[in-house]
């Protein structure tokens, strides 16, 4: 009983040293602002296709004649890839429009509801739930 004691400590002890990856998942409440939406034209800059939601970076020219580089939220890759935007479709140039919601901080982040496309394809990307607004963008809300 002893030696099975000990084991089990020493496993244990050695699973404590093992390095894991942690992400944190939000809701759409959490950091984006229903009552500031918005809406980005530009490029594609960046895509991040990671878990557990994508990013589109853009550069979206003011009126001014400046550009401002824009992180846009979508749902996860997987989401996305059944939606019909995958990473050909997002190559870097792909001129897109983002329909889509501000960050609560006010800074150049956003939760990205419908892309526009130049040759005028709309998709939902955004979140649904969790405090995203219902406008009836979302195919399965009910």
């Amino acid at each position: 009983m002893k030696h099975l004691n000990f084991r089990l400590i020493a496993v244990l002890g050695l699973l404590a040293l093992v390095p894991t990856q942690t992400s944190a998942h939000h809701a759409f409440g959490a950091e984006f602002d229903p009552n500031r939406p918005l809406l980005l034209r530009g490029p594609v800059t960046k895509v991040e296709w990671v878990n557990p939601h994508a990013w589109i970076h853009l550069d979206v020219t003011k009126e001014d004649g400046s550009v401002e580089s824009w992180m846009v939220e979508g749902g996860t890759p997987n989401t996305l890839l059944r939606r019909g935007i995958n990473r050909n479709s997002l190559a870097i140039g792909t001129y897109i429009i983002v329909d889509g919601y501000q960050s609560k901080d006010r800074s150049n982040r956003a939760n990205g509801r419908d892309i526009t496309f130049s040759d005028g394809q709309k998709i939902f990307m955004g979140s649904s739930g969790t405090g995203a607004p219902s406008d009836g963008r979302d195919p399965t809300e009910n």
